[in-house]
């Protein structure tokens, strides 16, 4: 299934999001940003869905966003609106609808990337590179600024000095030097990169409870900015509580035992604890 050049699909308890833009090298546009948001509210909402790759068809992750004219990005055009009249980034708000999702997101990043196309994987916990790619961030060079909460995720995903380095010189950067620095974490011949995805997926989908999965990537990402380390050992311990209570607990340890893959029944759309979602709190959202 796909319109406005993303291609969605479901297989195997694995959803599939394609930027299907060969022909511009998958260059964004507000349409397609709009309709990977609308997206991942499909997959939060799809409990047949375990995982979620994000890749790309042809030899091209995704050069950054279309400048051309035509997607309305281009500054001086008459459609130029980089906060789409309310305020935010478009990109930011994709960002953060990944940070929110309850499903664990595999970025396939099968050829280069480029602004958005890196600054979107960012909130994605897991990226698989192209070990022929280039990376690259030049917002300055294009007298703008990083955006998609880049200045929030960079520097958490790759230190500060590395994040600075790369936004401040707006240079482009081989895949060897992404994997040293984190950003991905592995690199294997292009025709290669989707096949691993899948392979980390169907792991993920086969072995991992959906209720356990949820808590705990939100509590790996939310914690980040916790002042102290009470506050994880408040929320863990409210989290164990929870799923000690539920049958997927017991489920897995039974499939422990007999040897077996469990068969989890628990469903994030309705069996999420009380307590879920604790980040109620939005400071500055509605300024």
């Amino acid at each position: 299934m796909g319109d406005d050049h993303i291609r969605y699909e479901v297989a195997d308890r694995i959803a599939t999001l394609t930027l299907d833009r060969p022909d511009a090298r998958n260059a964004m546009t507000y349409e397609m940003l709009e309709r990977l948001i609308e997206r991942f509210d499909d997959i939060d909402a799809d409990d047949d869905v375990r995982v979620v790759i994000v890749t790309s068809t042809g030899r091209y992750f995704c050069v950054g966003t279309d400048i051309s004219g035509a997607s309305g990005f281009a500054p001086g055009s008459p459609e130029f609106e980089p906060l789409r009249g309310t305020g935010r980034d478009l990109g930011g708000e994709l960002a953060i609808r990944i940070f929110d999702c309850t499903k664990p997101v595999i970025a396939a990043i099968n050829g280069t990337a480029v602004g958005v196309g890196v600054t979107m994987t960012l909130p994605m916990d897991v990226r698989i590179a192209a070990d022929d790619a280039r990376f690259g961030l030049p917002f300055v060079r294009r007298g703008i600024v990083p955006e998609s909460c880049a200045s929030w995720f960079l520097p958490r995903v790759v230190g500060a000095g590395r994040a600075i380095d790369w936004t401040v010189t707006g240079r482009i950067f081989p895949a060897s030097e992404a994997l040293d620095a984190g950003l991905v974490r592995e690199l294997l011949p292009a025709d290669r990169v989707a096949a691993r995805a899948r392979d980390i997926a169907t792991e993920i989908a086969a072995e991992a409870a959906p209720i356990s999965v949820a808590l705990t990537r939100q509590l790996m990402w939310k914690l980040l900015g916790a002042p102290h380390p009470i506050v994880a050992n408040q929320l863990e311990s409210k989290a164990l509580i929870a799923v000690e209570r539920g049958p997927d607990t017991a489920e897995a340890i039974a499939a422990f035992f007999e040897k077996r893959q469990p068969r989890f029944t628990q469903r994030p759309s309705s069996d999420l604890p009380d307590f879920y979602p604790w980040w109620d709190e939005q400071p500055f959202a509605d300024e």
